[in-house]
């Protein structure tokens, strides 16, 4: 098992790190089962560079998905790039199903946004199958975190990228400044996996966790999570979050 010193030497110089043996086969088995009924109810459909299936905002639709928002293996990590100051942005799954295509190499931050000396972003990926070339594992290029650009430009050959070949219960560590994507499944099976956007906290949410969010599930927060999920006063009325301004802006409506 690599160590944390390996992990943040790895997100320096390469911009990620892969935890192995993060989730037990039983974690793994539980949260794809919940995540795959939740898919069915309320599964929607991502067309970012690509498609797949999407399901937003966990935290608000199981406890199980919440010991992963502050869990011990990953959240170091985290904290070593952004510091202590910060929220989890959203919680949400892509399911990468038979036939869904190549995504395109991108970046998770705006290219204003971009900063080499304190990035604002983080990203995990919470492996629910294994990951292989056959099923579309997530590729990234190593070293662009540093490029200061927000994904490849045009007519630019990337010749050098990592693809995550890795089992079940592993979970990708990224500078949310890397360009990854996801590749083509090419299997008879749904590749299942969670991603975790961490910001800072002068950052508002891409998904708002106090959406929908059950009030009988606040004493079984840890107090890590309450302050990741900005929930040390309990429930409020909802923060700005980027999916509360994209609704607004569909429907013609000024944002104050």
């Amino acid at each position: 098992m690599p160590t944390l010193q390996q992990a943040f030497w790895e997100m320096d110089i390469y911009g990620f790190t892969l935890l192995e043996d993060v989730l037990s086969p039983a974690e793994v088995k539980t949260l794809r089962a919940s995540l795959a009924a939740w898919a069915e109810k309320i599964g929607a459909e991502q067309r970012f560079l690509g498609q797949a299936g999407h399901v937003s905002n966990l935290p608000t639709l199981d406890p199980l998905f919440h010991p992963l928002i502050d869990h011990p293996r990953t959240l170091p990590v985290i904290e070593y790039v952004l510091g202590k100051q910060i929220v989890l942005g959203s919680l949400n799954a892509r399911i990468v199903r038979p036939g869904d295509p190549v995504q395109g190499l991108h970046s998770d931050i705006r290219a204003d946004l971009l900063t080499m000396g304190s990035p604002v972003m983080v990203n995990t990926v919470w492996l629910l199958d294994d990951f292989t070339t056959e099923n579309g594992a997530t590729r990234i290029v190593p070293g662009s975190h540093k490029s200061g650009m927000a994904g490849p430009p045009d007519g630019m050959e990337v010749k050098h990228v990592f693809q995550l070949i890795a089992p079940a219960g592993s979970v990708l560590v990224f500078n949310g400044q890397c360009w990854h994507g996801g590749g083509a499944n090419q299997t008879q099976a749904n590749r299942h996996a969670l991603f975790g956007h961490y910001r800072k906290n002068a950052l508002i949410f891409q998904v708002d966790p106090h959406d929908g969010f059950k009030e009988s599930w606040l004493n079984d927060l840890t107090l890590r999570q309450r302050e990741l999920l900005r929930m040390e006063g309990g429930l409020a009325a909802p923060h700005a979050a980027d999916s509360h301004l994209r609704v607004l802006f569909s429907r013609g409506k000024k944002v104050e």
